[in-house]
């Protein structure tokens, strides 16, 4: 287990704000960026890694869009095209990692 800076794992303020507020419980990454058991700190609230696992983009559901703050799946396939305005384009077959975690009262 390893105390993880929260830009490690969440990419900028708005998807740190969403954590605090407790609209976002996981997020899917390109990479693996922490390991079960990992802390970060978001404004002085801490959060524990809960759970690392490797995808597919075209494993992903509406529930795991809910889960990081989009409305259903196609909103997160929108979300994650204007993000990546470099050219990124949905391939259901692209490797993602979900990190799950939740607030540590």
């Amino acid at each position: 287990m390893a105390e993880l800076d929260a830009d490690t794992l969440l990419p900028n303020d708005h998807v740190k704000q969403l954590a605090l507020d407790g609209d976002i419980t996981q997020i899917h990454r390109g990479n693996p960026y922490a390991e079960v058991g990992d802390t970060f700190a978001v404004d002085g609230t801490t959060f524990e890694v809960t759970d690392v696992t490797h995808r597919t983009l075209g494993d992903l559901t509406d529930e795991d869009a809910r889960a990081e703050g989009s409305e259903d799946l196609d909103a997160y396939r929108k979300r994650l095209e204007h993000a990546h305005s470099d050219g990124f384009e949905w391939d259901d077959d692209a490797d993602v990692v979900r990190h799950r975690f939740e607030r540590v009262e």
